[in-house]
């Protein structure tokens, strides 16, 4: 116990709180008031709290479905983990609890910003939604169990966790139509998804996403001296051998952002035209030579 408080970073809690206040905004603001669904458990929440008695409410089911998963899934998913998970949680249902029954805010059957426009509501909610999760991720927890519960049981039904995920908001969608007798709500609700998705990926991995660049080359020494020269950045060298014309070759391993990877191709093809390029999107970029 007290190797996990020594663990935790104030920092964590305060972006947490943050991101678990954006989520609520997200969901009471935007997905609430036209009956749009969000994804995982936070959409089962908001089902549940449709077909459910007024005084079971959308931050009641949050903590009911989450808090469990996210304490059974401690031991695989570490304490630290959990603590901020649960943190972030509860700080959503609050703030949820606040916006629709605390503060001056009628959300019961229009938004408060974008009326009944479906398509905006369900576009900035799932952007709004993303933000929330995305800093909670970044910042070591999770805003959802279906997650947790995803890396607990994903691989024992031969699913990947990612896959698990998809199928879970899949059937939520399915009985959302089948409940409410309705398909144009749960087909919005699909937009929401995808904006969120987008949306936690740019938060976690970065909107300027670096390139890596695998060179494959009979000349390093040329094309090393020109990258370094131009771009001023660190390059890497690994031996290797061709496994038809089973001669050595070099490997250049290069980083760069995405502006700089027209100019490293010209460059390496100046001085090597048969040079073997491969390029990968890097979401972070760490260490000595670094420029993030």
């Amino acid at each position: 116990m007290l190797n996990t408080i020594k663990k935790l970073n104030i920092k964590n809690f305060m972006v947490l709180s943050i991101a678990g206040f954006i989520n609520a905004f997200g969901v009471t603001m935007f997905i609430i008031p036209v009956k749009l669904y969000d994804s995982g458990f936070s959409g089962t929440s908001i089902l549940f709290a449709q077909i459910s008695p007024e005084f079971l409410t959308l931050s009641f089911f949050l903590l009911v479905l989450n808090v469990p998963f996210f304490l059974y899934g401690a031991k695989k998913q570490g304490s630290v983990f959990t603590v901020y998970s649960i943190f972030a949680v509860c700080i959503y249902a609050l703030s949820a609890w606040l916006i629709t029954d605390i503060l001056p805010f009628d959300v019961s059957t229009v938004s408060p910003i974008a009326g009944t426009d479906l398509l905006l509501c369900a576009i900035f909610s799932g952007i709004l939604s993303g933000v929330g999760s995305g800093l909670t991720i970044r910042f070591g927890g999770a805003l959802d169990g279906v997650e947790v519960m995803a890396v607990i049981f994903a691989k024992r039904i031969g699913l990947t966790v990612g896959t698990f995920v998809m199928v879970y908001n899949i059937i939520l969608y399915l009985c959302a139509g089948f409940i409410v007798h309705s398909w144009i709500l749960p087909l919005y609700s699909i937009l929401t998804y995808a904006a969120g998705l987008k949306t936690v990926d740019f938060i976690v991995e970065g909107f300027d996403r670096a390139k890596s660049a695998m060179i494959v080359t009979n000349h390093p020494k040329e094309i090393c001296q020109a990258l370094s020269e131009t771009f001023g950045s660190g390059v890497t060298l690994i031996e290797g051998k061709g496994y038809y014309s089973d001669s050595s070759k070099t490997v250049i391993y290069f980083v760069a952002n995405r502006f700089q990877i027209g100019k490293m191709k010209s460059l390496v093809h100046e001085h090597d035209k048969n040079a073997f390029i491969a390029i990968n999107d890097v979401a972070d970029v760490f260490g000595v030579g670094s420029k993030k």
